[in-house]
């Protein structure tokens, strides 16, 4: 049986890519002396975000999330932010090597709506590992599932989550609207001559302002 465990070196914004990932530099350590043929690694990433505190402004942010800092004892609980996979090249001993996660930045994502809030710190994560590992021996190849009691603690920089946005997004987001919203917002533009959305929502916020 192998005996892994794994440690998160690094995050960084993945450049140049068709869309934004952050590339999470782990290393993987084998300690029974197996060698290990090639890894099939599924990561389940985690929040917690009971382990770090909120200032005023981003406890604006998280008002839909979690509700009042008051309610905080019972509503900051761990919740899933995505999976990634990748395939571990064969080693001894140990070796590292990028995990690619995918960000979006759909404010329909709990997720998005948390790393947007944020405004410094780091993000508290745990990477929880499942997959198959494949050895190799003197009679050949074997394969086991790995344990589902690896894992893998992380402090994600919140400026690490931001730069890949202005990468990707520069000064700019995205909000999904139902179909009649975006009809209206159209007919909205064109009656009042505006020539960008920019434009339009602009326009529309004092009225809003005024209703509430």
């Amino acid at each position: 049986m192998t005996e892994l465990s794994f440690e998160v070196v690094d995050v960084r914004a993945q450049q140049h890519a068709a869309s934004p990932h952050l590339l999470f530099r782990l290393r993987v350590t084998e300690t029974s002396g197996a060698v290990v043929h090639a890894v099939a690694l599924r990561a389940q990433l985690r929040i917690e975000p009971q382990r770090r505190p909120y200032d005023p402004s981003e406890q604006e942010g998280l008002l839909d999330l979690f509700g009042t800092s008051q309610r905080y004892p019972s509503t900051l609980k761990p919740f899933l932010w995505t999976h990634a996979t990748a395939m571990v090249q064969g080693f001894e001993g140990s070796r590292e090597f990028e995990l690619p996660v995918a960000c979006t930045y759909d404010f329909e994502v709990a997720a998005t709506k948390y790393l947007h809030a944020l405004r410094g710190g780091d993000v508290p994560l745990v990477l929880l590992f499942s997959g198959t590992v494949f050895t190799r021996g003197s009679t050949g190849f074997a394969a086991e599932q790995l344990s589902w009691s690896l894992e893998a603690p992380c402090r994600l920089p919140v400026a690490a989550w931001h730069r890949l946005m202005d990468l990707y997004f520069p000064g700019s987001g995205w909000i999904r609207l139902d179909r009649d919203t975006i009809d209206a917002l159209a007919r909205h533009r064109s009656a009042r001559g505006l020539t960008s959305w920019e434009q339009t929502i602009a326009d529309l916020l004092p009225s809003a302002a005024n209703v509430s």
